[in-house]
């Protein structure tokens, strides 16, 4: 077993996953006998048998284990097990403040049921059962998604990390195949990753022997910046490479963090050359299984490659593992562990990832997956609930789901909107007719042309001459085209609404009206909010503003238009809600 339970004194003695060994001791001399059958429990939930992968994880079940004992002691135990009944355990719980320590008791007594079958059934139904005290709220909030902003940082730094770190071992894998054996054939780049990758990480100088010795790093370090902590990491990814892979796996795929972590090679199954259904576990539900998408595919088939050197050397135990890796430093060379807080934090310096403030950014694997379900949320598209084009998907994709497969009916519709929405955008895209005094004789020279952009006959020239077309604002090309309304009838559009529509034609004889609009427009300005008016009235207003000035009208036309407002709504066709008085 990698971990014991030893007396005199009360302790907990083991070798954990990362190759540390610890003494952990209880302090506690309370029932000895009651004690020690706990600590046998407590040295079973050590990895791989539990899921206590660190020494402090088991000083913490002590910490809790000292505070059980006081509560024995007030309810009168008398050091055995058969004494506990579900009322005595429930009464010993109750008094225990903290919820994470009823928490670490009942998993200790669960596992000594299990190991050695001591409680009555209605005593091991009620350890099974629910906890009296829960965990804070604040430690059960979920985390936020991230920004759209930050999303795309994350993305394109783990993308760079990986892109990089996967140049350098193509190079140094390049390298080694024209070098020989560093001992023989000196100290240059070639050599040291031709020793590495023939003789593997720990069999050479560069292995537990080489660290340390500053002699050795000193000759490396004119070929290798890092020294031999980067001579190594060429050819053997890091941890934090693999923290870099993990991650971007992660956006790609919004895969748990925990179902990442303990992928392994059984866990792949190539269903052609481009496809793979991965089985993962999620530690909520169970088994579960996701189809990869083109670019995970390639991440993966990426990190095989990558990792293939580092499969040659790896214990037995670790080659089935996905992540497996070595490290030049630490207790432990081969390693399958997540990745830790101390390794998350070099890496975040080394991305140089800041938040807004500028502080280093702290990475949250568990908001990966809670930005990647977000960005599939519909709710979230563009800021509103009613977009219908999903941003994950191709414009091919969205054509080939809404477009293909249409009746003839739902294809002259599709092709009528189509046909529609081009229309309306070269019309946009046509200046507006403005006739002033002083360009009577440009608009005279450029008539036949506007007459043909326009597609004016000539009944229609005539009514527009003799203001025959006239609307309040300007005068109309076509009252009937449908702009903005049903098409074939008087077009229904506010007075305002002229002012940005490219049939609308000025002159000098709208002037008085345009005029009567600015009024309305500062009444308006005056009883509703700025942000209300900008949202309403505020494009109508800017070129309103733009059309009175001396660049379209002479200052005799507006100031004898001016003279005409009264500043009366009884001035414009307004609606009930539309009047300021």
């Amino acid at each position: 077993m990698p971990a014991t339970a030893l007396t005199d004194p009360l302790r907990v003695e083991g070798i954990f996953p990362d190759g540390s060994r610890a003494t952990c001791l209880l302090r506690d001399e309370s029932f000895p006998e009651f004690a020690q059958m706990l600590l046998r429990a407590l040295a079973d939930l050590v990895h791989p048998h539990g899921p206590l992968k660190r020494a402090d994880s088991v000083r913490e079940y002590l910490a809790s284990l000292r505070h059980f004992l006081p509560q024995l002691q007030v309810v009168g135990f008398d050091g055995t097990v058969q004494w506990l009944t579900r009322p005595r355990l429930a009464e010993c719980l109750l008094g225990i403040k903290l919820a994470r320590h009823e928490h670490h008791i009942r998993a200790m007594l669960r596992r000594l049921d299990e190991l050695e079958r001591v409680f009555a059934p209605d005593v091991r139904h009620f350890v099974d059962g629910h906890p009296f005290k829960t965990r804070p709220t604040r430690l059960r909030k979920s985390l936020p998604a991230y920004s759209e902003a930050e999303w795309q940082r994350l993305r394109e730094v783990c993308e760079a990390g990986v892109a990089a770190s996967y140049a350098v071992f193509l190079r140094a894998r390049e390298e080694s195949e024209r070098g020989q054996d560093w001992r023989t054939g000196g100290l240059n780049r070639e050599n040291i990753q031709f020793t590495l990758r023939h003789e593997g990480p720990e069999n050479v100088g560069f292995g537990r022997k080489y660290i340390g010795a500053t002699r050795y790093d000193a000759e490396v370090r004119p070929l290798y910046a890092g020294g031999v902590y980067e001579a190594v990491a060429a050819l053997f990814p890091s941890a934090v490479t693999v923290f870099d892979y993990q991650l971007l796996f992660g956006i790609r795929t919004g895969i748990v963090p925990d179902g990442i972590a303990e992928l392994g090679l059984g866990d792949i199954d190539w269903a052609g050359d481009a496809t793979v259904l991965l089985d993962y576990i999620k530690g909520r539900t169970a088994a579960e299984s996701l189809t990869l998408s083109r670019k995970a595919t390639r991440l993966l088939e990426q990190w095989l490659d990558h990792s293939s050197i580092s499969r040659l050397f790896m214990p037995e135990a670790f080659k089935d593992q996905l992540w497996s890796r070595y490290s030049v430093t630490g207790p432990a060379r081969w390693t399958t562990d997540e990745i830790d807080g101390y390794t998350r934090g070099v890496w975040a310096k080394q991305r140089g990832l800041v938040d807004a403030d500028g502080k280093p950014w702290q990475i949250h694997v568990h908001r990966i997956r809670t930005t990647f379900e977000a960005s599939r949320d519909r709710r979230i598209w563009r800021g509103s609930s009613r977009a219908t084009i999903d941003p994950n998907h191709t414009p091919a994709v969205e054509g080939d789901h809404y477009v293909v497969g249409q009746t003839p009916a739902q294809k002259d519709a599709t092709e009528t909107v189509i046909e529609s929405g081009q229309a309306d955008l070269l019309r946009r895209a046509q200046p507006r007719v403005i006739a002033d005094g002083d360009g009577l004789a440009d608009l005279v020279r450029k008539f036949p042309e506007l007459v043909e952009q326009l597609h004016l006959d000539d009944a229609a020239l005539a009514d527009l001459i003799g203001g025959e077309r006239d609307v309040f604002a300007a005068g109309c090309a076509d009252q009937l085209s449908g702009l903005h309304g049903p098409k074939g009838r008087p077009c229904p559009a506010r007075p305002w609404v002229c002012l940005l529509c490219p049939l609308a034609l000025f002159a000098p004889r709208h002037v008085g009206n345009l005029m009567r609009l600015r009024a309305f427009f500062g009444r308006q300005w005056r009883q509703m909010t700025s942000a209300a008016f900008m949202a309403v009235f505020g494009p109508y207003a800017q070129r309103l503003d733009a059309l009175l000035t001396l660049a379209y009208f002479s200052e005799a036309v507006l100031r004898e238009a001016a003279a005409e407002v009264s500043d009366t709504d009884e001035e414009i066709p307004l609606r009930p809600e539309e009047l300021t008085a």
